[in-house]
């Protein structure tokens, strides 16, 4: 293993280190650990989180107009309660603290905790799943499908929500029907090497793609040849569009009686309309490659009567040094695509 770190115990709390240097109007706190700014008052707070190694995700969208905190854990490894409830504490204005809660099974039992103690401080909480991987509905890690690069877009479009002065509740509401319109999809050509492991995560074949990959190397639909860019783009556009809609059961947090309910709701179909997509490296593709699948994305896209409004290319949700691609279309409605629009300054995305 070569890779520009020190100790391998000391990796998560020198990158932030790193990444509060840079953007000095960011506030980090190492026990427990969390980033925050300062969030205008008046305003909801947004807080996302998990185990690190997929930046910029989470901490490089805190700033305005997407998060106000974020709580990384260890590489690959989810944040403990502690760092949630301290950080929602911390940047809470009144208005309230939302969570957005990637789909993995410590995230999840972690976040909750973190909602439950926030709401026994009298603090009005609440939390939002997410669960846009369309390749498997159980993994490795999950109960349901995995939450990944769709995360970003619920970040910016309801940060653009509450920077417009969005309740809590409409937040929350904007969250799952921005999640529940949007689907990723994702292939490796290569594994990821985890510091601590040292090794790759999996091998491949040099004719080989891990097809539905997850972004901890988990797994996905199979292992298939691969032929070039073009036909693997075929055929992710293939699981994305012809994916059927999709009812699952959801636990939402009822602030009047402080418990959890059990509530379906359904990822809608796809077809003709508008949409935001996201070509998504996963940390080792080259941005060149990156382009040449959203060229062959983009003529899939209009054969099937879906109207590419707006595109993001770049790494955005990674798995540290994996080598492959996701692709991320959400089919947008007006006040999605203007809240996208809507200025934002983070240390990963700015306009």
């Amino acid at each position: 293993m070569k890779k520009l770190i020190n100790n391998v115990e000391d990796v998560v709390k020198e990158q932030m280190e790193g990444l509060a240097l840079s953007r000095p109007e960011l506030k980090t706190t190492y026990e427990p650990r969390y980033m925050w700014h300062e969030q205008t008052p008046g305003q909801v707070a947004l807080v996302s989180g998990g185990g690190s190694g997929h930046e910029p995700l989470h901490t490089g969208f805190i700033g305005k107009g997407m998060l106000t905190g974020a709580c990384p854990g260890e590489v690959f490894t989810s944040p403990t309660p502690d760092q949630m409830y301290e950080c929602g504490n911390q940047v809470n204005t009144g208005e309230g603290v939302l969570f957005f809660i990637k789909n993995y099974t410590g995230d999840v039992l972690n976040f909750e905790t973190a909602v439950e103690l926030l709401h026994a401080d009298g603090i009005k909480v609440g939390s939002v799943l997410i669960d846009d991987d369309v390749a498997v509905k159980d993994s490795l890690y999950t109960a349901g499908r995995r939450g990944v690069a769709g995360t970003v877009l619920v970040e910016k479009i309801v940060g653009a929500a509450a920077d417009k002065g969005y309740s809590l509740e409409q937040c929350e509401e904007l969250a799952r029907r921005v999640n529940n319109n949007c689907r990723s999809f994702g292939v490796a050509l290569d594994a990821c090497v985890v510091p601590a492991a040292g090794k790759p995560s999996f091998v491949l074949a040099d004719d080989e793609i891990e097809f539905g990959v997850g972004i901890h190397g988990e797994p996905g639909i199979e292992r298939r040849k691969f032929t070039g860019c073009d036909d693997m783009v075929d055929q992710m556009f293939v699981e994305l569009s012809e994916n059927a809609s999709y009812t699952r059961t959801l636990r939402i947090f009822d602030r009047e009686e402080g418990i959890w309910n059990e509530v379906e709701s359904t990822i809608e179909d796809f077809g003709a309309g508008e949409y935001i997509a996201i070509v998504n490296g996963l940390g080792a593709t080259p941005e060149g490659e990156l382009f040449g699948v959203y060229r062959r994305l983009a003529e899939n896209c209009e054969k099937a009567g879906y109207n590419i409004a707006r595109n993001m290319v770049g790494n955005y949700c990674t798995s540290l040094n994996m080598e492959g691609v996701s692709i991320t279309l959400l089919k947008a409605d007006a006040e999605m695509i203007e809240l996208f629009d809507a200025p934002v300054d983070t240390a990963a995305i700015k306009w």
